[in-house]
């Protein structure tokens, strides 16, 4: 029986890397996974899920899959998608439907909430519908879980605007929920 799971983290938990070994496992064992990703996430080219540590494979668009003939998505064993926080309510509902009515597992990856702590539309409906939920942990700079996805540039820590901007380590940085508060980035904002 098929299942939609739920994994999200914050920023730097390894949960791209996690996606693309997942793909990995389903290939090697000579299963059939799709690997998905929001049109939004253009950061590494259009078509390309890319982690941290360098690993990388194509990708179809999330809007692509949404559109694809049930009969197409049926061949998978498996779709595994990245940065599903992009994702909006409807297409997360969609991805419950490949769970519910076609029996192919979807394997959700993604972050929970902004750099605000405001929860993400495709987050919190997954949060909702899941089957699994699992955190990707990281830790913060003084070793306490992090849990928050603070955004920053040369003036420190930035409170406002846009939900979607995006980036990598040279725009955010984990914060354990303390830190966050504090505005303090690293040990050095601790003096």
């Amino acid at each position: 029986m098929a299942k939609l799971y739920y994994y999200y983290g914050a920023m730097g938990s390894s949960k791209t890397a996690n996606a693309l070994m997942t793909h990995f496992n389903y290939e090697e064992v000579g299963q059939n996974a799709l690997l998905v990703k929001p049109a939004v996430d253009n950061r590494f080219g259009e078509r390309v899920v890319r982690s941290r540590i360098g690993l990388e494979h194509e990708c179809v668009f999330l809007e692509n899959l949404v559109e694809m003939a049930e009969e197409d998505i049926k061949k998978y064993d498996c779709i595994i998608v990245d940065e599903v926080q992009f994702a909006t309510p409807a297409q997360v509902d969609f991805l419950s439907d490949i769970v519910d009515f076609m029996d192919v597992p979807v394997v959700a990856y993604g972050l929970r909430a902004d750099f605000k702590n405001k929860l993400f539309p495709g987050s919190e409906r997954l949060i909702a519908i899941a089957d699994v939920i699992h955190e990707v942990k990281t830790v913060c700079w003084c070793g306490r879980k992090a849990t928050c996805n603070t955004r920053y540039n040369e003036k420190g820590v930035v409170r406002s605007g846009p939900q979607v901007m995006l980036g990598a380590n040279d725009s955010y940085v984990a914060l354990c929920r303390k830190h966050f508060k504090l505005g303090q980035l690293s040990p050095e904002d601790e003096k």
